[in-house]
């Protein structure tokens, strides 16, 4: 029982696989079909005509890679390119057929180049080469994005690095904008400090003007109690304009006793010169 229970089993798989294949087949050509009308209404510019064919043959058989990847086609021509992106992607990897890979892979790294998302355009167009190594125009199209890659990054590093400097300067500002605010606060210091400074500059004043006055005092007791004999010798001792002093009398009058004895010592020779003398022979 068992044996031919598996048996039958097997038999009645064998037969539903067939019947499955046979289904799949047919719903490919319907499909394939709708694919053509489709694509013979994108030819004459029916967009919405050939949209709604392309998602009628891919609902009808997930076999079908031609229609996803001409509905991507469709989409990237008139710059949906998230919708491109999707098709393509559907297509590139349900498909067992390379040729259809290596299109749908080089199509996705044109829709990143849209993007400007590089790097992912460098390994779409990668995948598309591994596919096809022979294409030349997606070897040129991986060289192309390799260079706007570098350049990019380049620009990125350029940017953080003014960025970093931007970051930089901005908390050295605030840092010196809080030392001077810290500085500004130890000027002001506290109230009843300043306050008591100011008092104590003001004893201190009043301490100076006290020690001027006394000073000041002393001057004038002083000069009061100077004795008049000093004020008159010394006030005589000065000598008043157009008058000679002491010194200078005393001088003038050695000088005129000098030359009246000068006068007198001339009129005695004078004398002694007229007195007759006796003349002495000298026999």
């Amino acid at each position: 029982m068992k044996t031919y229970f598996v048996i039958f089993l097997l038999f009645s798989f064998g037969a539903f696989c067939q019947d499955d294949n046979q289904v799949n087949e047919k719903d490919l050509r319907t499909s394939t079909d709708i694919t053509w009308k489709a694509n013979k209404e994108l030819s004459e510019n029916d967009f919405i005509d050939a949209e709604v064919n392309y998602r009628r043959a891919i609902s009808k058989s997930d076999k079908n890679t031609v229609a996803p990847y001409n509905l991507g086609n469709a989409y990237y021509n008139n710059e949906s390119f998230s919708e491109a992106f999707g098709r393509f992607k559907q297509a590139g990897e349900t498909s067992l057929e390379k040729p259809i890979k290596h299109k749908s892979f080089h199509n996705m790294g044109n829709v990143f180049m849209q993007k400007k998302d590089y790097a992912k355009a460098v390994e779409a167009y990668k995948e598309a080469l591994r596919n096809d190594p022979t294409d030349e125009e997606t070897r040129y199209n991986l060289a192309l994005a390799k260079e706007l890659l570098k350049k990019d990054q380049q620009n990125q590093d350029k940017n953080q690095d003014k960025e970093n400097e931007d970051q930089e300067q901005e908390k050295d500002k605030n840092q010196d904008q809080q030392d001077q605010g810290e500085n500004e606060d130890e000027n002001k210091g506290d109230p009843e400090d300043k306050e008591n400074d100011q008092e104590s500059n003001e004893g201190d004043k009043g301490d100076q003007e006290k020690e001027e006055n006394k000073k000041e005092e002393g001057d004038e007791k002083e000069e009061q109690n100077k004795e008049p004999e000093q004020g008159d010798q010394e006030q005589k001792e000065q000598p008043r304009p157009n008058q000679l002093s002491e010194q200078q009398i005393k001088n003038l009058l050695e000088a005129m006793q000098n030359e009246e004895k000068k006068v007198q010592e001339k009129m005695d020779a004078k004398k002694i010169k007229g007195v007759k003398t006796k003349n002495v022979k000298d026999w």
